[in-house]
């Protein structure tokens, strides 16, 4: 796929004599190997010819790539002013030139601005702000999504923006108990720890923070990795790292849970869920350190451990939001095994008008298989679409009345084991296309004419179900042979590959490191992208997720939907309009009779606006009252989350039983699905 390419003997271009750095020239500056110059202009080269959408750097992406830069360094607007910001206008139009001059100063340059703003900031909190004597008394409020704020003028309005930060702060710890004291010295220690932490970046660090400011403007899932960063990935791929099996990611100066991995420790616990926020860490019984600003590789070598060992996390759930109180939660680290992984089945039971019907239900948490003992020709390696045809066969054994195949936090895994599972319930014909960089699409079939199940199918899904999953759905969907349940799903119908860029830069003195591209993109039978709108279910189950906040769609550089021509094939005469629209009918009466649903789209509300509630009070008494009112309002996350089914835990074995309002729903969607089959 990729040209040879030649670098000897091109051109350079005269580089920019700035008056930026000469503001912020000294000793302690950090300065950009030779070899990175090289890395940026192989990457961008790569990207130019081989990444899908075709794009070339130029001043267009230059003046995103700007923006994009600035914010990975102060994404709060906490640090830099206008003037500031002024400064580097002059950049705006010129990355790609120098990019391709192999000059990256300009990242140093800026990050040397950041340093000296960063320093003034500490210098500040810890002479004045920490000393501070607050009162709570004042009607005011801090707004933490900065973005809906302007960039601070000058030093005298960063000082106020500082000041509510601290006091905020400083309020939730009084709020927890804490004496005057103990908050000077606690906000005094997590200060000296940020500032440290800030410290320690180094060269690599500003590199790598530039590059993906690049590669992040083509798409959000192209990427840079630095050595370092390479081998980190590698161990994540190979699941080889020990401890609570969660996703984390930086939300302003808090470390998030982005996803809860399917049977890792913090699954199992049922304590963690999709979006708290981590604000303190502690080994076993050890002291609580506060990790509010830390960078998150820091968070992660404290969350990380050995096998048996346990963690204390301090969390502000997600369900309650920046307002609700903290809690402490305690995980045993462990290892993500293979059969944590793995499908899992139940049966429900449930009468409808004096029919009993056995509900089957198979968990699959990803698209997974053993390609090691595939390859070394075990006839009983591992695969999702085996396993999930030995459940069905135990499950009809059980004489099942139907099936709900539950897909939610399913973030997708083997493109091959999502077509060869859909073969299990359509005779054979096309699943997905796939189109890569030069626009050539293959269809990719499911060959095998035997169906491994063919009655009543509901598929569940959740915003947090992606890739190979919303190829199945879609699949499901598009040839009528089931009901899509649930949320519409996250919207990633990209593929990419990994590029070592040693094979393009011979340098033995410097380690390089490698670009994750996206190359492909995928589309259902019809000619429908799932690219970032997703699939959109058949019955629309209520959200507390915006898609400007959770999703491809979230993401400003997200590729586009889009549409291409659509393949045969042949539908199915299971579903059909009539169908459906009678389940959406039966839906809403439910709405309307059902005390617990009723509940249900009542706490989902609530949990919508606590995600897009993000003023913060620093008015004590009223602090206290939406904190008791969070609490009092807190919906069972549970109810929100798809979870494997554990052996320790008795499962429910009736549809009054169940506390999960997705699963229960998706079982009365089936129920209907098999009297409208029935009668």
């Amino acid at each position: 796929m990729m040209k040879k390419m030649i670098f000897a003997g091109l051109a350079s271009m005269a580089l920019f004599a700035t008056t930026l750095a000469a503001t912020v020239a000294d000793t302690t500056r950090l300065k950009p190997k030779p070899v990175y110059g090289k890395e940026a202009k192989v990457i961008t080269y790569i990207l130019d010819n081989n990444h899908y959408r075709k794009l070339s750097l130029n001043d267009s992406m230059s003046s995103v790539i700007l923006d994009e830069f600035i914010k990975s360094l102060d994404n709060n607007k906490t640090y830099f002013t206008q003037s500031d910001l002024k400064s580097f206008e002059a950049f705006r139009y010129k990355i790609d030139d120098l990019t391709r001059a192999e000059n990256v100063d300009l990242a140093y340059d800026i990050y040397a601005v950041f340093r000296k703003r960063f320093n003034t900031r500490m210098d500040y909190i810890f002479k004045t702000l920490l000393k501070q004597q607050f009162t709570y008394t004042s009607d005011e409020y801090y707004e933490s999504d900065r973005d809906k704020e302007p960039w601070a003028r000058d030093e005298q309005e960063l000082n106020e923006v500082w000041r509510k930060i601290v006091k905020s702060q400083a309020l939730s710890l009084k709020l927890a108990g804490k004496t005057p004291e103990d908050i000077e010295r606690m906000l005094r220690e997590r200060y000296e720890r940020f500032s440290k932490s800030i410290l320690q970046f180094n060269s690599e660090d500003v590199f790598s923070m530039y590059m993906n400011s690049i590669t992040e403007s083509y798409d959000p899932h192209t990427n840079y990795f630095s050595p370092r960063a390479a081998d980190l990935f590698k161990q994540q791929m190979s699941l080889s790292l020990e401890g609570i099996g969660a996703k984390l990611q930086t939300e302003n100066d808090y470390t998030k849970i982005a996803e809860v991995i399917p049977g890792g420790p913090a699954d199992k616990s049922k304590l963690v869920h999709n979006n708290d926020r981590i604000i303190g860490v502690a080994q076993g019984d050890g002291e609580m350190v506060d990790v509010i600003g830390w960078r998150i590789d820091d968070v992660v070598k404290l969350i990380k451990g050995p096998k048996g060992t346990t963690v204390r996390l301090q969390i502000l759930p997600a369900e309650t939001g920046l307002n609700g109180a903290p809690k402490i939660i305690q995980i045993v680290r462990d290892k993500i095994k293979l059969e944590d992984q793995q499908a899992k089945k139940s049966i429900i039971h449930y009468q409808k008008d004096g029919k009993d019907m056995s509900l089957g239900v198979i968990t699959l948490p990803s698209f997974y298989m053993d390609f090691e003992a595939y390859q070394k020709g075990d006839p009983n390696y591992t695969s999702t679409t085996r396993d999930v045809q030995r459940l069905i066969k135990e499950l009809q054994a059980e004489n099942i009345s139907g099936l709900a195949l539950d897909l939610r936090n399913n973030g997708g895994g083997s493109l091959t084991e999502a077509i060869d599972l859909t073969g299990l319930f359509i005779k054979n014909g096309p699943v997905v296309q796939v189109r890569n960089t030069v626009n050539k699409t293959e269809v990719m079939t499911d060959n095998n004419p035997a169906i491994g199940y063919n009655g009543p199918l509901v598929v569940l899904t959740n915003r947090f179900s992606a890739s190979a999953s919303e190829i199945f759905a879609g699949a499901i969907q598009d040839y009528h042979r089931g009901v899509v349940v649930g949320e519409s799903t996250f919207g990633k119908g990209t593929v990419q590959t990994v590029i070592d860029l040693n094979r393009f830069i011979n340098d033995p003195a410097n380690q390089v490191g490698e670009l994750k591209l996206t190359f492909q993109k995928f589309y259902r039978v019809t000619g429908s992208s799932t690219q970032n709108k997703g699939v959109t279910p058949d019955v629309l189950l209520p959200t507390p997720l915006d898609p400007e906040q959770f999703g491809e769609s979230a993401s400003p550089s997200a590729m586009p939907w889009d549409e291409i021509n659509g393949t045969l094939f042949q539908k199915t005469p299971v579903i059909n309009e009539k169908v459906l629209s009678n389940i959406n009918k039966a839906y809403q009466e439910r709405l309307k009779t059902d005390k617990s649903l009723s509940q249900f789209v009542i706490e989902t509300n609530e949990i919508r606006k606590s995600y897009r509630d993000t003023r913060v009070s620093l008015n004590e008494v009223v602090r206290k009252k939406e904190m008791d009112d969070a609490e009092q309002k807190k919906a069972s996350n549970t109810k929100l989350q798809g979870h494997i089914p554990s052996k320790e835990i008795p499962e429910p074995k009736t549809l009054d039983d169940l506390d999960d309002e997705y699963l229960r729903e998706g079982l009365f969607v089936l129920s209907d699905l098999i009297t409208t089959k029935i009668g």
